[in-house]
């Protein structure tokens, strides 16, 4: 059964077949489509439904946003299994809600549940070279640097220049300002 997790301002649940118009007019937006690794443009009602179909068939965490007030869908906030006990936090939101703080809350909530109830050791994430605002959204949860990479673009149809990031557990909670070499130190 998929988490429903609740913020200040968000609800993240599980998306149903009735968010498919909302997901394929969201990540269709070539603004947004864009930015994302692993989405087609354009992106169809088809694509939003086989979207859904998969989830739940993974041990992938695939949530979608909504206003707690209203209860608009607005975007997408998960965690995809990787290797070693790692996840890879991904999150998008529809054009009209950015600029708000919904991705760092909605990201901070996944990323919490992540490590307390998924258990993961560690989470990756990355942003395209050409979309920094993605890249403070990760440097607000605690991320930290961890390469450069060229990374596929589904949409562009192209590799494109990447920042990889890194949170462990032990960055939660180290004081701001500690150099990540230092924040590797606090761990128990």
């Amino acid at each position: 059964m998929s988490p429903i997790l609740e913020t200040e301002r968000l609800v993240l649940r599980s998306p149903t077949l009735s968010d498919a118009t909302a997901i394929a007019a969201g990540v269709g937006d070539w603004q947004v489509a864009k930015n994302l690794a692993r989405v087609p443009h354009p992106y169809t009602q088809s694509d939003a439904e086989a979207l859904l179909a998969r989830v739940g068939v993974t041990a992938d965490l695939v949530l979608g946003i909504t206003l707690k007030c209203g209860a608009a869908y607005i975007g997408g906030c998960g965690a995809h299994v990787c290797a070693d006990g790692a996840y890879e936090i991904g999150y998008w939101l529809a054009r009209p809600y950015w600029g708000f703080g919904y991705a760092s809350e909605a990201a901070r909530a996944v990323v919490n549940y992540a490590f307390e109830v998924l258990r993961a050791t560690y989470l990756v994430a990355g942003w395209f070279d050409d979309n920094p605002n993605s890249g403070r959204v990760l440097q607000k949860l605690g991320f930290v640097p961890a390469g450069v990479s060229l990374r596929d673009c589904l949409a562009r149809r192209e590799r494109i220049f990447c920042h990889d990031m890194i949170l462990e557990p032990a960055m939660l909670t180290a004081p701001i300002g500690v150099s990540p070499v230092e924040r590797r130190s606090l761990q128990p």
